[in-house]
């Protein structure tokens, strides 16, 4: 509320017409005017009291140090400058009475009739209002909101009080305010980059702001593009996860972006494509494939058993390199676990892929059987999995361990149970081959910044391979990329399925089954270095704790491993 004298003591600003807004008033403080008289010698203060108890009244300051002052401990809200003459100058007030009922004050009742005069020298005033002036310019300013400014006792009392605008002047106060505050927010805050906003809307979402977070979404879809610049097309999928998230649809989206043609002999799947076009997923295929040809050395029957054959790009890696290596081949038997409930599952169950992998080991004259074993893969028992004596057995978990629950989602554990039960058919080798990050037990908003990360990585990796409007990389991008960012941010419990782990957690789990690191050798980590260097400088191989890690610069995105 703002309590006016009369319309010829509200002064206009000197030197800057701009208006400012102050917070509140203390009850019981105080207000003075002050008065330089035209000889510029004398100083007259007309002290009066107000009580603000039930009021929270904005004030508005004329000053040409464009500051916002808010002064508790003084008391002091705000001064209105007014010019009286060439050189004089008005501070202008108004009381209001503690017996006022309920907060209500009119002007009339009010006015100030018996000044009190206090003299002061030139010189002492021109002390006094450089002080006041530094208090006004913030030279203390701490960045607080709650701000004091230190004055002398001879000063505390007529000054500690708080002044009011003329209510003539509201309508224009509140536009110039109005323009003002934003034009310093302008000045002040730097725009939000896409990045900022999404961690914000994130952070809205997890602590339930869905208005704030629907705000945010609104404006975030008009700042990306699925064909922009790679923070752009990341920060497309992160959006639509958010608001997956947001509407509780994201089981319903991430069954949705799966790919819904198989591939054909004359057509790669999506999956295929982005082991090709992102070379880390390739790396680490590589390397795995690297260990178990390996292991094939003086075998002469080798039975594969993999829980998760998917478009069956690591055995058209495997055998295109089994039939350069020298020697006679053993005869390959690969088993691959068909769970007709998989989301992950192949278009058209892994009938498909055999014929594939049977075709293509046909034309490069290797010995190869495939066999499809329908069940859930916590279902699978020893005996489902048909192995022979005489075979050296080898199990692969390329990227699918991380879509077993764990003991975070169920006490059955189907993460370690899986592993207890491998370990008990007594494997020669055992590959593992993941995404290394964690998306299982983190909670919602750091698991948020993790996927944000770790995925900028992985899209930023793809404009070294694949030009910006490629219809390949669009697909990949979304069926196999954005399918797990949603899944990573719009879903939680049984419906999570997408759970990542760090390699050395997975180093754990397995050394809790039983196994044990046997590292991958020389002889395959040489090989996949020499094959990063045909790509770019800017991926990366470090061995680390047994593992091979491959990343974009400095960051890890995949890590093989092998076990024993």
């Amino acid at each position: 509320m703002s309590l006016v004298r009369s319309a010829e003591l509200s002064a206009k600003a000197f030197g800057n017409p701009n208006l400012y807004s102050f917070k509140g008033s203390s009850a019981g403080s105080g207000f003075s005017t002050q008065i330089f008289h035209a000889d510029k010698r004398r100083i007259t203060y007309l002290t009066e009291s107000c009580c603000s108890e039930n009021n929270d009244p904005k004030y508005f300051l004329d000053s040409p140090t464009e500051e916002l002052i808010h002064p508790p401990s003084s008391g002091i809200s705000g001064r209105t400058f007014g010019p009286q003459g060439a050189s004089s100058y008005q501070l202008l007030a108004d009381s209001v009475s503690p017996t006022t009922p309920e907060g209500l004050f009119y002007e009339s009742d009010y006015l100030c009739e018996s000044p009190v005069q206090i003299s002061y020298t030139e010189d002492k005033v021109r002390l006094k209002l450089q002080e006041l002036e530094r208090a006004l310019l913030g030279d203390n300013d701490d960045g607080n909101d709650d701000q004091s400014m230190e004055i002398d006792d001879d000063w505390a009392d007529p000054i500690g009080n708080k002044l009011h605008d003329s209510p003539k002047d509201s309508t224009s106060s509140d536009s110039n305010l109005s323009s003002i505050s934003s034009s310093k927010e302008v000045s002040i805050m730097p725009t939000r980059t896409t990045k900022q906003m999404l961690f914000d809307c994130a952070a809205a979402l997890a602590e339930g702001n869905v208005d704030g977070a629907s705000a945010m979404i609104s404006e975030l879809r008009q700042k990306v593009s699925i064909q922009g610049d790679p923070p752009q097309r990341v920060a497309a999928y992160m959006v639509e996860g958010l608001a997956a998230r947001m509407a509780f649809s994201g089981k319903c989206l991430y069954k949705a972006l799966t790919c819904k043609e198989p591939p054909s002999l004359d057509r790669l799947s999506a999956m295929q494509i982005l082991f090709e076009v992102c070379p880390c997923f390739r790396f680490g295929l590589t390397a795995a494939n690297g260990a178990i040809i390996e292991t094939f050395k003086d075998e002469k029957r080798v039975h594969i058993v993999d829980f998760e054959v998917n478009q069956g790009s690591q055995y058209i890696l495997l055998l295109q390199t089994l039939s350069k290596q020298p020697g006679k081949k053993p005869l390959i038997r690969l088993t691959g676990v068909d769970d007709p409930e998989s989301i992950q599952r192949a278009v058209g169950g892994l009938k498909v892929i055999g014929q594939r992998l049977e075709s293509l080991a046909e034309a490069l004259n290797l010995p190869f059987e495939f066999e499809a074993v329908a069940s859930k893969t916590s279902h699978v028992t020893p005996g489902m999995l048909n192995c022979k004596p005489g075979e050296a057995l080898i199990v692969n978990f390329a990227f699918q361990l991380h879509h077993m629950p764990d003991e975070s989602v169920s006490t059955v554990n189907q993460r370690d149970q899986l592993l207890r039960m491998v370990k008990s058919l007594n494997p020669k080798l055992v590959t593992i081959v993941e995404q290394d990050m964690n998306t299982n037990t983190a909670p919602f908003f750091p698991r948020f910044v993790e996927a944000y990360n770790y995925y900028s990585s992985v899209f930023d990796s793809l404009d070294a391979t694949l030009p910006r409007d490629s219809q390949d990389r669009v697909n990949v991008e979304r069926q196999c990329l954005a399918r797990d960012i949603v899944n990573i941010i719009a879903c939680e419990g049984e419906e999570r399925v997408e759970r990542y782990e760090v390699s050395g957690k997975w180093r754990a789990r397995m050394t809790m089954a039983g196994f044990s690191s046997c590292g991958l050798s020389e002889n395959v980590s040489d090989t996949v270095r020499k094959l990063i260097r045909e790509y770019s400088e800017r991926y990366t191989a470090k061995e680390e704790m047994g593992a091979l890690h491959f990343g974009w610069e400095d960051k890890s995105l995949i890590f093989a491993s092998a076990w024993r």
